[in-house]
């Protein structure tokens, strides 16, 4: 399993064209301020949760699912936008913007920008689960990467 995960690892940081480093930073600060807006108003991801499930959540446990989700975006937001930790952030956004994308009322609009958005994150976290950071990120400096 590790020699898997290893030769993925090496794949991804050989293929990993210098746009995507962009992406990367520009997915970072999305998350980030998904995670500002949620610690703005718990309110909202918590009456999102609260309408949207089908089970009922006791308050403790929706509680702390609103601020793990809020500390999921902020933390790992920032890393991915700063490139460290690139791949274990996206993973455990993964999850995250996966129930997002269920949670989102799919006949909101007939333009759905925020079910758009969660399918465009969840994507680009799984890719930038597997290739990782790139040259233009934290990681690779504190390495001295060639160019």
């Amino acid at each position: 399993m590790m020699n898997v995960i290893n030769r993925i690892e090496k794949w991804g940081d050989s293929h990993h064209p210098r746009f995507l480093d962009i992406i990367r930073i520009f997915l970072g600060i999305f998350l980030l301020l998904k995670g500002l807006g949620f610690m703005e108003n718990t309110a909202i991801l918590k009456s999102i949760i609260e309408t949207r499930a089908d089970i009922t959540v006791a308050p403790w446990l929706l509680m702390a699912l609103v601020y793990y989700v809020t500390f999921v975006h902020m933390v790992g937001g920032t890393l991915i936008a700063l490139g460290i930790l690139t791949r274990f952030s996206a993973i455990m956004q993964i999850p995250v913007v996966f129930g997002a994308v269920f949670f989102i009322d799919i006949l909101q609009s007939p333009f759905n920008t925020d079910l758009a958005s969660a399918i465009v994150a969840l994507v680009l976290l799984v890719l930038f689960a597997i290739i990782g950071s790139g040259r233009w990120s934290l990681e690779c400096y504190l390495n001295s990467c060639n160019e």
